[in-house]
């Protein structure tokens, strides 16, 4: 009786420990070559802003090998019920700013197609990212462009400054086509 004892508190305590073992795998992110902070972001369903908060990064710069929190206190607080996201959109979570709003393409003559975050947007022509003034909207930052839908404040340039923003069109035919407009963006918190 006493083995059998010492046997099924073994089988307690090892199962507790490797249970401890996989969350905490879970919790965290190992970067590969090519991984940025907004693709991550998807992968575990939260923000840029929160992978940056818990892991005390001050810029978008990440380096293959590094280990990133990817959740918070709580798996809870990282994945919002999506009801709970209804209820911050309709309480109006986020901020309208009035932009002009030009368009690029990754094709250009001298450009690498790699945004500042990091994504790849020759890889990725399907990408909604647009091309900001960090002061104004922060990278990383989700806002909805009517006209071109959502997308992720992935890029900042030399001409955005202020109030003016760069949506990404692969195709340079339909990016001259979008020419330069005035539109009112709603930038989500």
């Amino acid at each position: 009786m006493k083995k059998l004892v010492i046997y099924l508190v073994t089988a307690v305590f090892l199962s507790f420990g490797f249970s401890n073992v996989a969350s905490a795998a879970g919790n965290t992110h190992t970067v590969k070559q090519g991984d940025t902070l907004w693709a991550i972001s998807k992968k575990y369903s939260v923000t840029v802003q929160q992978i940056k908060s818990w892991n005390k990064l001050t810029s978008d710069k990440i380096k293959p090998k590094q280990v990133l929190k990817v959740t918070g206190a709580s798996a809870k607080a990282a994945a919002p019920k999506k009801t709970a996201v209804k209820a911050a959109l309709s309480t109006k979570a986020y901020k309208e700013i009035k932009v002009k709003a030009t368009a690029y393409t990754a094709s250009c003559k001298g450009c690498s197609g790699i945004t500042y975050t990091g994504i790849n947007l020759k890889k990725n022509p399907n990408a909604k990212v647009i091309s900001v003034d960090p002061k104004i909207i922060p990278l990383g930052s989700k806002v909805f462009v009517p006209g071109y839908g959502e997308a992720i404040a992935g890029d900042k340039g030399s001409a955005v400054r202020g109030n003016k923003i760069d949506v990404f069109i692969p195709n340079k035919q339909r990016a001259l086509q979008w020419g330069s407009k005035t539109i009112t963006i709603k930038v989500y918190k």
